[in-house]
C-alpha cells in the first residue's frame, strides 16, 4: 500500500473510534448453521467465482465452470472496468446475475480515502425511492451502466424460461453492484418476482436507509463474510454507511454463523466485532476460502 495513504488510514481509524459512542449496538444470538446449510451456497459461490474467470462466454473457465454445468449463458459482457453475465440455471430454476470482482488492495484504497462520498439513486432507475437513500457514488456509476442491458435480459429470460426466480451475485466490487442490482431488479420487475441475492466478502454500499430499503425489498439478500476480511468493515459507519441484514459469516473453516439484524450487532461471532478495524483484518481472507471455494482471478 503506498506510503501515502497510511496517515489518511490512521487518521479514519482514529475517526471510527471517536465516533464509536453514537452507534447503537445490539447483543444479539447467532444461528450456526448446518452442513447442508452451508453446502447450499456453493453453487452461487461458483457463479461468483466464474465471474473472474477467462472463458465463461462459452463455459470452459475450468472448475468454476464445471460446478455448474447445466448453465445457460444468456448475456456476457461488460465496459472494461465491470463483466456482467446474465445465465439461466435448470437445475435451480433461476436467472442468475453475476458481477467481477476488482482487485482487493485497491478497493481497501479506494474504499478508505477520505473521499468516500454518499449520493441519492437515479429515480429512473430506482423509482419512486426518496432522495434521502444514499450510496456509495463510484458503486451507482458503475451500476447505472449495464442496469438497463441486465433488466431487459432478465425479463426475457424469465417469459422464455417460465421462472419468477432472479439471483444477484458477486464478490467485492461485484458484490456491491450485484446488492445494488437486487434492489433495482426488486423495484422493476413484474410483481410476484423472488429476487434475492448472495454477495461474498461486499464493502458496505449504502447509508442506513438504503440498508432498510433492502431489508424490505430483497428479504434474500445474504451477504458472506470470510473470516477476519476487512473489506466488508468499509466505508466505515461513521462515514454514515451500514450493510443490510442477512450477513453469514465464516468464523472458521465449517464454523460458519447467521448473525441477525443489521450493521449493528456485537456478537463476537460477527463481523462487526471480529474486525473492529483494518488494522484487525486480513485482506488475504477475502479470497475466500468461502467453504472451501476461493475467488478471484488466481483461483481460475
Amino acid at each position: 500500500m503506498p506510503s501515502s495513504k497510511l496517515p489518511i488510514l490512521i487518521a479514519l481509524n482514529l475517526l471510527s473510534q471517536c465516533f464509536a459512542v453514537p452507534f447503537a449496538l445490539n447483543r444479539r444470538t447467532v444461528t450456526t448453521l448446518s452442513a447442508a446449510q452451508i453446502s447450499s451456497f456453493a453453487p452461487f459461490t461458483q457463479f461468483a467465482r466464474a465471474a473472474y474467470c477467462d472463458g465463461f462466454q462459452d463455459w470452459t473457465c475450468g472448475a468454476a465452470c464445471d460446478a455448474n454445468g447445466d448453465f445457460e449463458v444468456s448475456l456476457a459482457g461488460g465496459d472494461d472496468s465491470d463483466i456482467q453475465n446474465c445465465y439461466f440455471s435448470p437445475s435451480l430454476n433461476s436467472i442468475i446475475v453475476a458481477h467481477e470482482g476488482t482487485d482487493p488492495v485497491q478497493l481497501e484504497s479506494d474504499l478508505t480515502d477520505v473521499e468516500v462520498l454518499l449520493g441519492s439513486l437515479d429515480s429512473s432507475l430506482f423509482p419512486g425511492i426518496s432522495s434521502s437513500v444514499q450510496v456509495h457514488d463510484g458503486f451507482r456509476d458503475e451500476h447505472a451502466k449495464t442496469a438497463t442491458a441486465i433488466l431487459a435480459e432478465v425479463k426475457a429470460l424469465m417469459t422464455s424460461k417460465n421462472t419468477k426466480n432472479v439471483v444477484a451475485v458477486g464478490h467485492s466490487l461485484g458484490g456491491a453492484l450485484a446488492e445494488l442490482d437486487s434492489l433495482f431488479l426488486a423495484l422493476n420487475l413484474p410483481s410476484g418476482s423472488n429476487v434475492s441475492a448472495m454477495t461474498y466478502g461486499t464493502p458496505r454500499v449504502g447509508n442506513p436507509a438504503f440498508a432498510s430499503l433492502i431489508d424490505q425489498h430483497v428479504p434474500g439478500f445474504k451477504h458472506i463474510n470470510n473470516e477476519k476480511d476487512l473489506i466488508p468493515i468499509v466505508p466505515g459507519r461513521f462515514l454514515g454507511y451500514a450493510h443490510p441484514a442477512g450477513e453469514i459469516h465464516i468464523v472458521s473453516p465449517g464454523n460458519v454463523v447467521a448473525c441477525p439484524g443489521d450493521d449493528d450487532a456485537t456478537d463476537a461471532q460477527c463481523t462487526i466485532d471480529t474486525v473492529p478495524n483494518i488494522f484487525d483484518g486480513d485482506i488475504l481472507n477475502h479470497l475466500g476460502p468461502y467453504a472451501g471455494i476461493s475467488i478471484g482471478t488466481l483461483a481460475c
